[in-house]
Protein backbone atom coordinates (compact mmCIF):
# COMPACT_ATOMS: atom_id res chain seq x y z
CA UNK A 1 0.00 0.00 0.00
CA UNK A 2 1.56 2.97 -0.77
CA UNK A 3 1.91 6.33 1.29
CA UNK A 4 2.43 9.85 1.26
CA UNK A 5 5.81 11.12 3.33
CA UNK A 6 4.24 13.86 4.65
CA UNK A 7 0.48 14.69 5.05
CA UNK A 8 -1.18 17.64 6.41
CA UNK A 9 -4.47 17.80 7.33
CA UNK A 10 -6.77 20.95 8.03
CA UNK A 11 -3.98 22.38 9.52
CA UNK A 12 -4.90 26.02 11.15
CA UNK A 13 -1.62 28.12 13.20
CA UNK A 14 -1.85 31.82 14.39
CA UNK A 15 0.92 33.68 16.13
CA UNK A 16 0.20 34.25 19.89
CA UNK A 17 -1.21 37.79 19.25
CA UNK A 18 -3.64 35.90 17.13
CA UNK A 19 -2.49 36.90 13.85
CA UNK A 20 -3.85 34.24 11.53
CA UNK A 21 -1.02 32.61 9.12
CA UNK A 22 -3.22 28.90 8.10
CA UNK A 23 -6.85 28.10 7.84
CA UNK A 24 -7.51 24.59 7.23
CA UNK A 25 -4.56 23.86 5.27
CA UNK A 26 -4.11 20.41 3.73
CA UNK A 27 -2.17 18.47 1.49
CA UNK A 28 0.08 15.69 1.25
CA UNK A 29 3.83 15.24 -0.53
CA UNK A 30 4.78 12.34 -1.94
CA UNK A 31 8.29 10.78 -2.17
CA UNK A 32 9.44 13.60 -4.70
CA UNK A 33 11.27 16.84 -5.03
CA UNK A 34 9.13 19.66 -4.56
CA UNK A 35 9.59 23.35 -4.54
CA UNK A 36 7.66 25.48 -2.62
CA UNK A 37 7.56 28.82 -3.18
CA UNK A 38 5.55 31.72 -1.98
CA UNK A 39 5.51 35.97 -1.60
CA UNK A 40 8.04 36.35 1.84
CA UNK A 41 5.56 36.77 5.07
CA UNK A 42 3.08 34.20 3.02
CA UNK A 43 4.08 31.21 6.03
CA UNK A 44 7.00 28.94 3.92
CA UNK A 45 9.09 28.74 6.87
CA UNK A 46 6.36 28.66 9.16
CA UNK A 47 4.95 25.60 7.45
CA UNK A 48 8.53 23.85 7.49
CA UNK A 49 8.43 23.88 11.16
CA UNK A 50 5.00 22.62 11.85
CA UNK A 51 6.06 20.14 9.36
CA UNK A 52 9.42 19.65 11.38
CA UNK A 53 6.93 19.71 14.56
CA UNK A 54 9.31 22.51 16.25
CA UNK A 55 5.38 24.34 16.29
CA UNK A 56 2.02 23.15 16.88
CA UNK A 57 -1.02 23.65 14.98
CA UNK A 58 -4.24 25.17 16.53
CA UNK A 59 -6.04 22.45 15.17
CA UNK A 60 -5.69 19.68 12.28
CA UNK A 61 -2.47 17.29 12.34
CA UNK A 62 0.76 16.84 10.44
CA UNK A 63 2.13 13.42 9.75
CA UNK A 64 5.61 12.39 8.89
CA UNK A 65 6.19 8.67 7.87
CA UNK A 66 10.03 7.88 8.53
CA UNK A 67 13.39 9.28 9.47
CA UNK A 68 13.06 13.27 9.12
CA UNK A 69 16.33 16.16 8.16
CA UNK A 70 15.54 19.72 8.71
CA UNK A 71 17.58 22.47 7.75
CA UNK A 72 16.37 25.79 8.63
CA UNK A 73 16.96 29.54 7.42
CA UNK A 74 19.07 30.43 10.80
CA UNK A 75 20.98 28.05 12.58
CA UNK A 76 20.66 27.63 15.81
CA UNK A 77 24.63 27.37 16.19
CA UNK A 78 27.12 28.98 18.33
CA UNK A 79 30.81 29.39 17.45
CA UNK A 80 32.22 27.04 20.11
CA UNK A 81 30.14 24.02 19.00
CA UNK A 82 32.68 21.25 17.11
CA UNK A 83 31.68 20.12 13.70
CA UNK A 84 31.31 16.34 15.57
CA UNK A 85 28.49 18.20 17.77
CA UNK A 86 26.36 19.83 14.23
CA UNK A 87 26.82 16.41 13.01
CA UNK A 88 25.65 14.40 15.81
CA UNK A 89 27.97 12.46 16.45
CA UNK A 90 30.48 13.98 18.88
CA UNK A 91 29.49 11.20 21.83
CA UNK A 92 30.74 8.44 19.26
CA UNK A 93 33.92 10.04 18.24
CA UNK A 94 34.80 10.97 21.68
CA UNK A 95 34.52 7.43 22.29
CA UNK A 96 36.48 6.15 19.71
CA UNK A 97 38.97 8.74 20.54
CA UNK A 98 39.00 7.15 23.93
CA UNK A 99 39.44 3.44 22.73
CA UNK A 100 42.04 4.64 20.81
CA UNK A 101 44.01 5.97 23.58
CA UNK A 102 43.68 2.44 25.37
CA UNK A 103 40.48 2.55 27.32
CA UNK A 104 38.27 0.19 27.27
CA UNK A 105 36.16 0.94 29.52
CA UNK A 106 32.70 -0.20 28.56
CA UNK A 107 30.84 2.19 28.62
CA UNK A 108 32.39 3.60 25.31
CA UNK A 109 31.74 0.26 23.54
CA UNK A 110 27.88 0.73 24.26
CA UNK A 111 27.96 4.17 23.32
CA UNK A 112 29.91 3.30 19.82
CA UNK A 113 27.02 0.08 19.17
CA UNK A 114 27.09 -0.34 15.49
CA UNK A 115 28.98 3.07 14.37
CA UNK A 116 32.29 2.25 14.33
CA UNK A 117 32.35 3.67 10.61
CA UNK A 118 30.94 6.88 12.18
CA UNK A 119 34.26 8.71 11.25
CA UNK A 120 34.53 7.62 7.56
CA UNK A 121 30.56 8.18 7.06
CA UNK A 122 30.76 11.58 8.10
CA UNK A 123 33.90 12.21 5.96
CA UNK A 124 32.19 11.29 2.96
CA UNK A 125 29.10 13.51 3.56
CA UNK A 126 31.70 16.58 4.03
CA UNK A 127 33.55 15.86 0.94
CA UNK A 128 30.44 15.47 -0.59
CA UNK A 129 29.77 19.27 0.10
CA UNK A 130 33.27 20.40 -0.51
CA UNK A 131 34.23 20.07 3.54
CA UNK A 132 37.31 18.42 2.58
CA UNK A 133 39.10 20.66 4.90
CA UNK A 134 37.36 20.29 7.82
CA UNK A 135 37.84 18.34 10.79
CA UNK A 136 35.53 16.58 12.97
CA UNK A 137 37.07 18.51 15.91
CA UNK A 138 37.09 21.79 14.43
CA UNK A 139 34.66 24.86 15.76
CA UNK A 140 32.15 26.76 14.07
CA UNK A 141 33.88 29.84 15.13
CA UNK A 142 36.48 29.34 12.33
CA UNK A 143 34.17 28.45 9.76
CA UNK A 144 32.55 31.02 6.87
CA UNK A 145 28.86 31.57 6.71
CA UNK A 146 28.56 29.00 4.02
CA UNK A 147 30.58 26.43 5.27
CA UNK A 148 28.26 26.04 8.07
CA UNK A 149 25.23 25.99 6.08
CA UNK A 150 26.79 22.96 4.51
CA UNK A 151 27.64 21.49 7.14
CA UNK A 152 24.06 21.89 8.72
CA UNK A 153 23.15 19.98 5.31
CA UNK A 154 26.09 17.20 6.15
CA UNK A 155 24.39 16.94 9.15
CA UNK A 156 20.94 16.14 8.19
CA UNK A 157 22.20 13.77 5.03
CA UNK A 158 24.22 11.98 7.97
CA UNK A 159 21.27 11.06 9.76
CA UNK A 160 19.65 9.36 6.07
CA UNK A 161 16.19 11.10 6.28
CA UNK A 162 13.62 9.91 4.42
CA UNK A 163 12.13 13.16 4.23
CA UNK A 164 14.28 16.32 3.82
CA UNK A 165 13.30 19.70 4.75
CA UNK A 166 15.35 22.48 3.30
CA UNK A 167 14.61 26.03 3.60
CA UNK A 168 16.16 28.47 1.43
CA UNK A 169 19.60 26.48 1.62
CA UNK A 170 21.82 28.30 -0.83
CA UNK A 171 21.61 31.48 1.32
CA UNK A 172 25.44 32.57 1.91
CA UNK A 173 27.10 29.70 -0.36
CA UNK A 174 28.99 30.50 -2.92
CA UNK A 175 29.06 29.19 -6.90
CA UNK A 176 31.21 26.16 -5.80
CA UNK A 177 29.48 24.82 -2.92
CA UNK A 178 25.70 26.04 -4.70
CA UNK A 179 26.83 23.03 -7.18
CA UNK A 180 27.46 20.86 -4.66
CA UNK A 181 23.71 20.77 -3.29
CA UNK A 182 22.60 20.76 -6.48
CA UNK A 183 24.66 17.13 -7.43
CA UNK A 184 22.82 15.93 -4.11
CA UNK A 185 19.60 16.77 -4.59
CA UNK A 186 19.77 15.90 -8.30
CA UNK A 187 20.74 12.11 -6.57
CA UNK A 188 18.03 12.78 -4.15
CA UNK A 189 15.24 10.06 -4.34
CA UNK A 190 13.30 10.56 -0.72
CA UNK A 191 10.40 13.38 -0.13
CA UNK A 192 11.97 16.66 -0.49
CA UNK A 193 10.39 19.87 0.46
CA UNK A 194 12.58 22.67 -0.09
CA UNK A 195 11.80 27.11 0.16
CA UNK A 196 14.10 28.35 -2.28
CA UNK A 197 14.13 31.69 -4.10
CA UNK A 198 16.86 30.19 -6.24
CA UNK A 199 15.39 29.22 -9.90
CA UNK A 200 18.64 26.87 -11.07
CA UNK A 201 17.68 24.83 -7.66
CA UNK A 202 13.94 24.99 -8.77
CA UNK A 203 14.87 23.80 -11.96
CA UNK A 204 15.60 20.55 -11.04
CA UNK A 205 12.26 19.69 -9.28
CA UNK A 206 9.71 17.34 -9.66
CA UNK A 207 6.77 19.85 -8.78
CA UNK A 208 6.88 23.20 -7.81
CA UNK A 209 4.03 23.75 -4.73
CA UNK A 210 2.71 27.59 -4.41
CA UNK A 211 1.24 28.95 -1.40
CA UNK A 212 -1.01 31.36 -1.36
CA UNK A 213 -4.05 32.40 1.03
CA UNK A 214 -3.97 28.83 3.51
CA UNK A 215 -3.60 27.23 0.00
CA UNK A 216 -1.52 25.40 -2.09
CA UNK A 217 -1.37 24.63 -5.95
CA UNK A 218 0.65 22.47 -6.94
CA UNK A 219 2.00 22.11 -10.68
CA UNK A 220 3.73 19.38 -12.33
CA UNK A 221 7.36 20.11 -13.54
CA UNK A 222 10.16 22.48 -13.07
CA UNK A 223 10.04 26.24 -12.36
CA UNK A 224 9.94 26.88 -15.90
CA UNK A 225 6.90 24.86 -16.33
CA UNK A 226 5.74 26.21 -13.41
CA UNK A 227 6.05 30.22 -15.12
CA UNK A 228 4.50 28.72 -18.21
CA UNK A 229 1.38 27.46 -16.38
CA UNK A 230 0.89 30.90 -14.27
CA UNK A 231 1.29 32.86 -17.33
CA UNK A 232 -1.30 30.42 -19.45
CA UNK A 233 -3.51 31.06 -16.29
CA UNK A 234 -2.73 34.44 -16.20
CA UNK A 235 -3.78 35.09 -20.08
CA UNK A 236 -6.54 32.74 -19.40
CA UNK A 237 -7.96 34.84 -16.27
CA UNK A 238 -7.80 38.28 -17.79
CA UNK A 239 -9.70 37.30 -21.03
CA UNK A 240 -12.43 36.40 -18.66
CA UNK A 241 -12.49 39.58 -16.75
CA UNK A 242 -12.69 41.37 -20.38
CA UNK A 243 -15.31 39.32 -21.36
CA UNK A 244 -16.93 40.08 -18.24
CA UNK A 245 -16.81 43.64 -18.14
CA UNK A 246 -17.59 43.94 -21.84
CA UNK A 247 -20.85 41.94 -20.28
CA UNK A 248 -21.40 44.30 -17.33
CA UNK A 249 -21.19 47.08 -19.97
CA UNK A 250 -23.72 45.58 -21.94
CA UNK A 251 -25.97 44.94 -19.15
CA UNK A 252 -26.02 48.41 -18.06
CA UNK A 253 -26.56 49.87 -21.34
CA UNK A 254 -29.41 47.34 -22.33
CA UNK A 255 -31.20 48.86 -18.62
CA UNK A 256 -30.88 51.97 -19.20
CA UNK A 257 -32.49 51.22 -22.54
CA UNK A 258 -35.21 49.68 -21.13
CA UNK A 259 -35.62 52.22 -18.69
CA UNK A 260 -35.57 55.04 -21.45
CA UNK A 261 -38.59 52.99 -23.11
CA UNK A 262 -40.20 52.23 -20.02
CA UNK A 263 -40.46 56.18 -19.45
CA UNK A 264 -41.10 56.80 -23.20
CA UNK A 265 -44.26 54.32 -23.01
CA UNK A 266 -45.76 55.80 -19.31
CA UNK A 267 -45.64 59.20 -21.18
CA UNK A 268 -47.64 58.08 -24.30
CA UNK A 269 -49.78 55.63 -22.35
CA UNK A 270 -51.19 58.90 -19.85
CA UNK A 271 -51.33 60.74 -23.08
CA UNK A 272 -53.64 57.85 -24.72
CA UNK A 273 -55.94 57.37 -21.55
CA UNK A 274 -56.52 61.33 -21.20
CA UNK A 275 -57.75 60.98 -25.01
CA UNK A 276 -60.00 57.95 -24.38
CA UNK A 277 -61.90 59.61 -22.02
CA UNK A 278 -61.90 56.28 -20.05
CA UNK A 279 -63.53 56.04 -16.48
CA UNK A 280 -61.38 57.07 -13.78
CA UNK A 281 -61.12 53.58 -12.13
CA UNK A 282 -60.43 51.80 -15.14
CA UNK A 283 -57.88 54.31 -16.15
CA UNK A 284 -56.27 53.89 -12.97
CA UNK A 285 -56.15 50.05 -13.13
CA UNK A 286 -54.77 50.50 -16.70
CA UNK A 287 -51.63 52.36 -14.85
CA UNK A 288 -51.43 50.29 -12.60
CA UNK A 289 -50.69 47.24 -14.29
CA UNK A 290 -48.35 49.76 -17.13
CA UNK A 291 -46.05 50.33 -13.91
CA UNK A 292 -45.87 47.00 -11.98
CA UNK A 293 -44.86 45.47 -15.52
CA UNK A 294 -42.20 48.27 -16.17
CA UNK A 295 -41.14 47.25 -12.15
CA UNK A 296 -40.92 43.55 -13.24
CA UNK A 297 -38.66 44.87 -15.86
CA UNK A 298 -36.86 46.86 -13.96
CA UNK A 299 -35.75 44.21 -11.28
CA UNK A 300 -34.94 41.83 -13.77
CA UNK A 301 -32.36 44.19 -15.29
CA UNK A 302 -31.21 45.23 -11.74
CA UNK A 303 -30.99 41.40 -11.72
CA UNK A 304 -28.89 40.86 -14.53
CA UNK A 305 -26.91 44.09 -13.72
CA UNK A 306 -26.03 42.74 -10.48
CA UNK A 307 -24.68 39.06 -11.74
CA UNK A 308 -22.67 41.04 -14.20
CA UNK A 309 -20.73 42.43 -11.47
CA UNK A 310 -20.44 39.28 -9.40
CA UNK A 311 -18.87 37.94 -12.87
CA UNK A 312 -16.66 40.86 -12.84
CA UNK A 313 -15.56 40.75 -9.41
CA UNK A 314 -14.98 37.19 -9.31
CA UNK A 315 -12.44 37.41 -13.02
CA UNK A 316 -10.62 40.03 -11.11
CA UNK A 317 -9.83 37.76 -8.06
CA UNK A 318 -9.00 35.04 -10.11
CA UNK A 319 -6.19 37.59 -12.10
CA UNK A 320 -2.68 37.66 -10.50
CA UNK A 321 -1.31 41.12 -9.28
CA UNK A 322 1.26 42.15 -11.50
CA UNK A 323 3.95 43.45 -9.08
CA UNK A 324 6.37 44.62 -11.55
CA UNK A 325 8.35 47.51 -12.03
CA UNK A 326 8.21 50.03 -14.69
CA UNK A 327 10.56 52.36 -14.30
CA UNK A 328 12.72 54.75 -16.64
CA UNK A 329 15.81 56.46 -15.67
CA UNK A 330 17.29 58.44 -18.18
CA UNK A 331 18.89 60.53 -15.21
CA UNK A 332 21.31 57.99 -14.39
CA UNK A 333 22.93 57.56 -18.32
CA UNK A 334 26.59 57.57 -18.35
CA UNK A 335 28.40 58.10 -21.32
CA UNK A 336 30.38 55.40 -23.22
CA UNK A 337 33.74 55.47 -21.77
CA UNK A 338 33.46 58.02 -18.77
CA UNK A 339 36.01 57.22 -16.55
CA UNK A 340 33.79 56.43 -12.81
CA UNK A 341 36.53 54.55 -10.70
CA UNK A 342 40.05 53.58 -11.15
CA UNK A 343 41.67 51.63 -8.29
CA UNK A 344 45.76 50.52 -8.83
CA UNK A 345 47.79 48.63 -6.84
CA UNK A 346 45.01 47.77 -3.91
CA UNK A 347 46.15 46.56 -0.78
CA UNK A 348 44.22 45.52 2.48
CA UNK A 349 45.34 43.70 5.77
CA UNK A 350 43.41 42.02 8.29
CA UNK A 351 45.50 41.18 10.83
CA UNK A 352 48.14 38.97 9.29
CA UNK A 353 46.41 38.58 6.64
CA UNK A 354 46.73 40.39 3.14
CA UNK A 355 43.79 40.19 1.09
CA UNK A 356 45.09 40.77 -2.59
CA UNK A 357 48.41 38.80 -3.91
CA UNK A 358 51.13 40.23 -5.46
CA UNK A 359 51.21 44.49 -6.25
CA UNK A 360 47.65 43.73 -5.14
CA UNK A 361 44.31 44.17 -7.32
CA UNK A 362 43.93 47.04 -10.50
CA UNK A 363 40.22 47.37 -11.22
CA UNK A 364 38.83 50.37 -13.56
CA UNK A 365 35.17 50.82 -14.47
CA UNK A 366 34.24 53.10 -17.80
CA UNK A 367 30.50 53.58 -19.27
CA UNK A 368 27.65 52.06 -18.41
CA UNK A 369 29.69 48.93 -17.58
CA UNK A 370 27.35 45.86 -16.30
CA UNK A 371 29.80 43.62 -14.24
CA UNK A 372 29.97 41.05 -11.73
CA UNK A 373 32.11 40.18 -8.75
CA UNK A 374 32.36 36.47 -8.37
CA UNK A 375 34.50 34.14 -5.73
CA UNK A 376 34.58 31.93 -3.13
CA UNK A 377 32.62 32.82 0.18
CA UNK A 378 35.49 34.79 2.60
CA UNK A 379 37.74 36.15 -0.64
CA UNK A 380 37.09 39.56 0.02
CA UNK A 381 34.28 40.75 -2.46
CA UNK A 382 32.64 42.39 -0.36
CA UNK A 383 35.78 44.10 1.11
CA UNK A 384 36.21 45.24 -2.68
CA UNK A 385 32.99 46.83 -2.51
CA UNK A 386 33.63 48.59 0.11
CA UNK A 387 37.02 49.84 -1.36
CA UNK A 388 35.48 50.74 -4.59
CA UNK A 389 32.73 52.72 -2.63
CA UNK A 390 34.89 54.81 -0.22
CA UNK A 391 33.56 53.39 2.47
CA UNK A 392 36.95 51.79 3.25
CA UNK A 393 40.25 53.24 2.90
CA UNK A 394 42.77 50.86 1.05
CA UNK A 395 46.41 50.14 2.69
CA UNK A 396 48.11 51.02 -0.23
CA UNK A 397 47.53 51.85 -4.01
CA UNK A 398 45.73 54.60 -5.20
CA UNK A 399 41.97 55.43 -5.90
CA UNK A 400 40.00 57.49 -8.27
CA UNK A 401 36.36 58.24 -8.02
CA UNK A 402 35.11 60.75 -11.02
CA UNK A 403 32.41 62.27 -9.36
CA UNK A 404 31.16 60.92 -6.16
CA UNK A 405 28.19 59.60 -7.79
CA UNK A 406 28.14 56.54 -6.55
CA UNK A 407 25.48 54.43 -4.02
CA UNK A 408 26.70 51.27 -2.06
CA UNK A 409 23.79 48.86 -0.96
CA UNK A 410 25.16 45.89 1.44
CA UNK A 411 23.44 42.54 2.20
CA UNK A 412 21.26 44.31 4.83
CA UNK A 413 19.82 47.10 3.39
CA UNK A 414 20.50 49.15 5.95
CA UNK A 415 20.92 52.51 3.83
CA UNK A 416 17.68 54.20 4.58
CA UNK A 417 17.07 55.04 8.43
CA UNK A 418 14.76 52.96 10.52
CA UNK A 419 12.63 55.46 11.52
CA UNK A 420 11.57 57.24 8.91
CA UNK A 421 8.45 56.63 6.61
CA UNK A 422 8.74 55.68 2.79
CA UNK A 423 7.75 59.12 2.21
CA UNK A 424 10.27 60.88 4.54
CA UNK A 425 13.10 58.59 2.87
CA UNK A 426 12.21 59.45 -0.59
CA UNK A 427 11.94 63.74 0.20
CA UNK A 428 15.41 63.19 2.17
CA UNK A 429 17.15 61.67 -1.18
CA UNK A 430 15.31 64.15 -3.57
CA UNK A 431 14.23 67.26 -2.00
CA UNK A 432 13.71 69.15 -5.22
CA UNK A 433 10.82 66.68 -5.70
CA UNK A 434 7.39 68.24 -4.88
CA UNK A 435 4.75 66.32 -3.18
CA UNK A 436 2.78 64.90 -6.17
CA UNK A 437 5.85 63.63 -8.13
CA UNK A 438 7.23 62.07 -5.41
CA UNK A 439 3.76 60.46 -4.86
CA UNK A 440 3.65 59.49 -8.51
CA UNK A 441 7.21 58.09 -8.12
CA UNK A 442 6.46 56.18 -5.18
CA UNK A 443 3.29 54.32 -7.05
CA UNK A 444 5.77 53.29 -9.54
CA UNK A 445 7.68 51.36 -6.59
CA UNK A 446 4.55 49.96 -6.10
CA UNK A 447 3.98 51.67 -2.65
CA UNK A 448 0.43 53.39 -2.33
CA UNK A 449 -2.04 54.90 -0.32
CA UNK A 450 -1.01 54.09 3.37
CA UNK A 451 1.84 52.09 2.57
CA UNK A 452 3.78 55.42 2.00
CA UNK A 453 3.86 56.65 5.86
CA UNK A 454 5.04 53.23 6.84
CA UNK A 455 8.25 53.26 9.21
CA UNK A 456 11.03 51.79 7.20
CA UNK A 457 11.46 49.40 9.92
CA UNK A 458 8.26 48.14 9.41
CA UNK A 459 8.96 46.86 5.46
CA UNK A 460 9.07 43.54 4.78
CA UNK A 461 12.27 42.51 2.88
CA UNK A 462 10.89 43.42 -0.84
CA UNK A 463 9.39 46.57 0.52
CA UNK A 464 12.36 47.57 1.58
CA UNK A 465 14.17 46.78 -1.55
CA UNK A 466 11.92 48.81 -3.22
CA UNK A 467 12.25 51.78 -0.91
CA UNK A 468 15.80 51.80 -1.06
CA UNK A 469 15.85 51.50 -4.73
CA UNK A 470 13.09 54.40 -4.94
CA UNK A 471 15.27 56.60 -2.94
CA UNK A 472 18.70 55.21 -4.54
CA UNK A 473 17.75 55.53 -8.20
CA UNK A 474 15.62 59.11 -7.79
CA UNK A 475 18.32 60.55 -5.56
CA UNK A 476 20.16 64.06 -6.60
CA UNK A 477 22.34 63.32 -8.19
CA UNK A 478 21.23 60.03 -9.50
CA UNK A 479 24.44 57.62 -8.98
CA UNK A 480 26.40 56.72 -12.16
CA UNK A 481 27.88 53.71 -10.33
CA UNK A 482 25.44 51.07 -8.19
CA UNK A 483 27.26 48.49 -6.42
CA UNK A 484 25.52 45.83 -4.63
CA UNK A 485 26.48 42.67 -2.40
CA UNK A 486 24.26 39.52 -3.12
CA UNK A 487 21.07 41.80 -3.41
CA UNK A 488 18.84 38.72 -3.91
CA UNK A 489 19.67 37.15 -0.85
CA UNK A 490 16.73 36.89 1.62
CA UNK A 491 14.43 38.19 -1.20
CA UNK A 492 11.16 36.22 -2.75
CA UNK A 493 10.52 35.15 -6.74
CA UNK A 494 8.45 38.64 -6.95
CA UNK A 495 11.14 41.23 -5.49
CA UNK A 496 13.93 39.61 -7.13
CA UNK A 497 11.75 40.00 -10.83
CA UNK A 498 11.27 43.52 -9.49
CA UNK A 499 15.05 44.06 -8.82
CA UNK A 500 15.68 42.79 -12.27
CA UNK A 501 13.51 44.90 -13.88
CA UNK A 502 15.10 48.25 -12.13
CA UNK A 503 18.60 46.85 -13.10
CA UNK A 504 17.43 46.59 -16.42
CA UNK A 505 16.20 50.34 -16.41
CA UNK A 506 19.08 51.53 -14.70
CA UNK A 507 21.45 53.25 -17.25
CA UNK A 508 24.70 53.71 -15.20
CA UNK A 509 27.16 51.10 -14.59
CA UNK A 510 27.20 48.42 -11.90
CA UNK A 511 29.06 45.91 -10.11
CA UNK A 512 27.09 43.11 -8.35
CA UNK A 513 28.24 40.22 -6.20
CA UNK A 514 26.25 37.32 -6.84
CA UNK A 515 26.39 33.69 -6.97
CA UNK A 516 22.80 33.10 -8.81
CA UNK A 517 23.61 32.84 -12.55
CA UNK A 518 20.06 33.06 -13.77
CA UNK A 519 19.96 36.42 -11.87
CA UNK A 520 23.55 37.86 -13.77
CA UNK A 521 21.73 36.55 -16.45
CA UNK A 522 18.78 38.33 -16.26
CA UNK A 523 20.33 41.75 -15.93
CA UNK A 524 22.71 40.99 -18.79
CA UNK A 525 26.11 41.14 -16.91
CA UNK A 526 28.79 41.97 -19.74
CA UNK A 527 32.00 41.64 -17.39
CA UNK A 528 32.93 39.36 -14.77
CA UNK A 529 35.44 39.64 -12.28
CA UNK A 530 36.32 36.56 -10.64
CA UNK A 531 38.64 36.99 -6.58
CA UNK A 532 40.32 33.93 -5.95
CA UNK A 533 43.50 33.22 -4.09
CA UNK A 534 44.08 36.99 -3.41
CA UNK A 535 44.21 37.73 -7.43
CA UNK A 536 41.69 39.67 -9.23
CA UNK A 537 41.09 38.00 -12.89
CA UNK A 538 39.03 39.87 -15.81
CA UNK A 539 36.78 38.81 -18.67
CA UNK A 540 34.25 39.53 -21.05
CA UNK A 541 31.12 37.50 -20.87
CA UNK A 542 29.29 35.96 -23.63
CA UNK A 543 25.79 35.14 -23.33
CA UNK A 544 23.48 33.41 -25.83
Amino acid sequence: MSFSPIVVTGVSFSWPDDTPVFQDLTFTVDAERVGLVAPNGAGKSTLLRLIAGELAPRSGSVGVEGVLGYLPQDLPLTAERSVAEVLGVAEVVAALDAIERGDTDERHFSVIGDDWDVEDRARVELERLGLEQVSLRDRLGSLSGGQVVSLGLAAQLLRRPDVLLLDEPTNNLDGAARQRLYDVLDKWRGCLLVVSHDRELLERVDRIAELEDSRIRFYGGTFSAYQEAVAAERETAERRLRNAELELKREKREMQQARERAERRAGNAARNLADAGLARIVAGNLKRSAENSAGTARQLHASRVQGAKERVDDAARAVRSDQQLALELPATRVPAGRTLFVGEHLRKRFGDRELFAGDGADLAVRGPERIALTGANGAGKSTLLRLVSGSLAPDGGTVQHADGRTAYLSQRLDLLDDDRTVAESLAAAAPALTDAERLHLLARFLFRGQRIHLPVRALSGGERLRATLACVLFAEPAPHLLLLDEPTNNLDLVSVGQLESALNAYQGAFIVVSHDERFLAEIKVERQLALADGRLTDERVTRP
